[in-house]
């Protein structure tokens, strides 16, 4: 039976990379893009794959039982990969309600619909489905923090510590307890900070350029020696890949960059890169500004990808250096300053 994959959330950073390296992959796989468009949510991030015949985008909520049950039943659903979740740490905890909502209740609606329509539904040939699949994307923020040393690990203790990363912790029990329980074929993917194109504004690095090319202040949080392991978004899809297809049932698997930088060095270097490009009388680091540190902001991430590597084979194409340069021309174009 060729594959039709629900993948959920798929007009967002992540989402959206990854439909357009895996239609240009496997032209023979059919795309069914469940999306709410919510601010993160952009149509644009699609228009090289809206024209394909085995892509299909459809607009609705993942908290909408009535519409993923149809969706299974109606394209006859044989694989999940799900994006779909608020994400952004400082949204959450000013509006807990949407990331619980979206997070836990919606990531429900999903295993309920995958389960009754693979295993439990008389009317289907179970047989066919015996091998569909259903891909979770985490974070390592469910982790919790480290110190100056060590490694998070498919093994390290869940210690969340904001409504977000506690709301992918939960969604995470929930994808675990349907393997467990129920059967279902599912796998996880906890990764760490990604960046490149097609990132929203109002993230991280985004925020930086755009910062800089507005001659605007550069906000850093407390005195930005918080530490994140970076990953390239496409290497980010690439693990997916072969997490999906050969990743062992009802485990789960760390993808990280192995590039740990600090907040400040992030910042510094974005502005090295635009003084290169868009050089002026004085440094963009100039606009640098320190400012209060946001609540439960954890101090460090760090990611050991040794068994997706190991298992799988996968392996993170970009260092940290070169995936920037990228990502930093790719926005420069997106404001049409290059």
């Amino acid at each position: 039976m060729n594959k039709t994959i629900l993948i959920t959330g798929g007009a967002g950073f992540i989402g959206s990379n990854f439909i357009s390296y895996y239609l240009d992959t496997y032209p023979e796989i059919k795309i069914i893009n469940l999306d709410k468009l919510t601010y993160a949510g952009e149509l644009a991030n699609l228009e090289e794959v809206k024209n394909k015949s085995n892509y299909t985008f459809i607009k609705g909520d993942i908290c909408d039982k009535s519409l993923v049950t149809s969706l299974f039943k109606d394209y006859n659903i044989t694989d999940v990969i799900h994006f779909a979740a608020e994400s952004h740490v400082d949204n959450s905890i000013e509006k807990p309600t949407e990331f619980i909502t979206t997070n836990v209740l919606g990531t429900f609606n999903l295993l309920e619909a995958a389960k009754n329509h693979w295993l439990n539904d008389p009317n289907q040939v179970k047989q066919a489905y015996k091998n569909s699949r259903f891909h979770h994307i985490s974070t390592d923020e469910v982790y919790g923090t480290l110190g100056k040393t060590g490694l998070f690990t498919e093994t390290t203790a869940y210690a969340p510590n904001s409504p977000y990363s506690a709301s992918k912790a939960s969604s995470d029990f929930l994808v675990r307890s349907y393997f467990h329980t129920y059967g279902l074929n599912v796998v996880t993917t906890n990764c760490s900070n990604n960046y490149g194109p097609k990132q929203h504004d109002e993230k991280f690095i985004p925020t930086i350029i755009r910062k800089a090319i507005n001659n605007e202040p550069i906000p850093i949080y407390g005195d930005g020696k918080n530490i994140r392991d970076w990953l390239y978004v496409l290497d980010h899809c690439k693990g997916i890949d072969l997490a999906f297809q050969k990743g062992k049932a009802g485990e789960t698997y760390n993808i990280g960059g192995n590039n740990e930088r600090d907040n400040l060095y992030i910042a510094n270097t974005i502005c090295e890169i635009l003084d290169d490009i868009l050089p002026r009388t004085t440094s963009y680091k100039a606009l640098i500004t320190f400012v209060k540190d946001r609540p439960g902001h954890d101090f460090r991430y760090a990611i050991d990808a040794s068994k997706i590597e190991q298992e799988l084979g996968w392996k993170a194409d970009e260092n940290f250096e070169s995936g920037i340069k990228k990502t930093v021309t790719w926005y420069l174009e997106k404001y049409q300053v290059i």
